[in-house]
């Protein structure tokens, strides 16, 4: 016979049916620790946990008790509601009171002390951040948010830096031994520059795994410059204390991994800018020094030319004084007999030709007389 299906909303009324109808779970005290609590518009939404279970809780009113912390063990009252629409089973209180310190809070306190007692939370033992990024390796899960949002901060700041992704569930039996697999295997893979572990937020039991001891001990292990980028930036877990570096969301340490493409680009063009400014500085410079050079060369030449000018007229003017026409016309004779010039009267004798020459002509006389 063939079975005819049922819609969500039957069987969601008829489990909702059968906790209303059990008497035996009204007004009912429940001990637990708490994991996580918040109050919003006056009510508290809270889990409380043991070694092997879960409860979520809602305490209306809740202005009227006092606060509680993750870690506080407490006795909660009240009644388990199944909410059909959101298929989801609350744990209605009307009273809560503290029964003590949690034993799984506890146990936590206790590791954590002992691990910073051995030196694992020291500052001495984190290493730099390399000076040169060039491929990041990320512990987180394949399919949540978190690697969505180191990709994306990582190609907007920087397309030239790599990305491997090492899958791991993020929560649940046997996570913390697939975080710390995964932290060796980076630590030893020799192409890996820095590590990102990291998952979103979450209560303190999603984020267990991150607070065990074998994934605090890989992470001090870790030959790699190491992040940790755990839960939402108030959540703070063993990995956390023991990474290189804190960051308070994945996307936040995307950010301290990858060096701005964009500030780089504009830190080039301003370099280039520089550059060419300097070019056509020196450009002008040595055109001005040129034009000096011509205009020194210039001046020195027409100085020479003049200088040379005044000189060539001088000399001129010399060799002009020094023309014996020029000094006939001041009204002297020059006296010759045949080739030979006469200069002195006692080169002359009685009835000797003389030649005397005039600056407009010459003549021929006889001499007379000597005196």
């Amino acid at each position: 016979m063939e079975r005819k299906p049922i819609s969500v909303s039957i069987l969601s009324n008829y489990i909702k049916q059968i906790f209303d109808a059990e008497t035996l779970l009204f007004n009912i005290d429940v001990i637990g620790e708490i994991s996580s609590y918040g109050i919003s518009n006056g009510n508290a939404f809270f889990t409380i946990k043991d070694e092997n279970a879960l409860l979520n809780c809602v305490l209306f009113g809740a202005n009227s008790f006092p606060n509680f912390k993750p870690g506080d063990k407490v006795i909660v009252t009240g009644t388990p509601k199944y909410y059909a629409k959101g298929g989801k089973l609350n744990f209605n209180c009307t009273n809560i009171k503290l029964f003590g310190e949690g034993d799984i809070f506890k146990r936590f306190l206790e590791l954590k002390d002992r691990l910073e007692k051995e030196g694992l939370f020291d500052i001495a033992h984190k290493k730099s951040m390399p000076a040169k990024i060039n491929r990041i390796g990320v512990i987180t899960s394949e399919t949540g948010a978190v690697i969505h949002d180191i990709i994306t901060v990582t190609k907007r700041r920087n397309s030239a830096q790599d990305i491997i992704l090492y899958p791991i569930k993020v929560q649940g039996i046997g996570a913390d031994i697939e975080i710390a697999k995964a932290i060796k295997f980076f630590s030893e893979y020799a192409d890996i520059d820095a590590i990102i572990v990291g998952r979103g937020g979450g209560s303190d039991d999603d984020l267990a795994n991150f607070n065990s001891e074998i994934v605090a001990r890989a992470v001090y292990d870790c030959k790699k410059f190491i992040v940790s980028a755990v839960g939402h930036e108030t959540d703070v877990t063993l990995c956390d204390y023991v990474a290189d570096l804190r960051a308070p969301t994945p996307s936040a340490a995307a950010e301290l991994l990858t060096k701005d493409g964009t500030e780089r680009k504009k830190t080039l063009n301003l370099l280039m800018q520089n550059i060419n400014n300097l070019i056509d500085h020196k450009i002008y410079d040595g055109k001005s020094r040129l034009d000096n050079l011509y205009t020194k060369i210039d001046t020195t030449m027409q100085t020479f030319i003049n200088n040379k000018s005044t000189q060539l007229e001088i000399f001129l003017q010399k060799i002009k004084n020094l023309n014996p026409k020029a000094i006939l016309n001041l009204g002297y004779a020059k006296v010759e007999s045949g080739i030979e010039t006469i200069d002195s009267a006692k080169k002359v004798n009685i009835g000797q030709e003389l030649n005397i020459y005039f600056a407009d002509g010459k003549i021929k006389a006889n001499v007379k007389e000597i005196e």
